[in-house]
């Protein structure tokens, strides 16, 4: 954990997400990475208002360690469940980690379709001059693998 790294900390409660925030490229150790994005996933996602201390016991956290992103000639390069994605086009960019296509039940087309509009593009911007780049992830979680959800 002291070495360099990125990682992605996702708040769920029941099966909604609750605040996700991350780093695609390592700015120090990854230990701190992760303490700097479970805050900022806690307190400073825009999408949601701030975890109060009684939703504390309610939450998963999930820990996404992720490999560097590497540029792709194309989609074709990007497997759903196994990589993460990120699209820039036009000084605009999104992120979807590895994860999220497949608990959507998305395939490559909405994904990258879905991600282009994550990042106030048309849903078919990516098939013309946007920038793909691949990750993959190691997820930890604080979920019970045996409960249900």
């Amino acid at each position: 954990m002291r070495a360099a790294g990125a990682a992605f900390v996702s708040l769920h409660r029941g099966g909604d997400l609750r605040g996700c925030i991350g780093s695609l490229e390592p700015e120090g150790p990854l230990y701190r990475d992760v303490m700097a994005n479970a805050v900022n996933a806690a307190f400073h996602d825009g999408r949601f208002h701030p975890v109060e201390a009684a939703e504390l016991a309610t939450l998963t956290i999930e820990i996404s360690v992720l490999t560097r992103p590497r540029p792709v000639a194309g989609p074709e390069a990007f497997e759903v469940g196994r990589h993460g994605v990120l699209l820039e086009k036009g000084g605009r960019q999104a992120v979807f980690l590895p994860q999220v296509a497949p608990a959507q039940g998305w395939d490559r087309e909405t994904t990258l379709s879905n991600l282009a509009r994550k990042a106030g593009l048309r849903a078919d911007d990516w098939r013309r001059g946007a920038r793909l780049s691949i990750f993959t992830a190691t997820v930890f979680s604080d979920r019970d693998p045996h409960a249900a959800g």
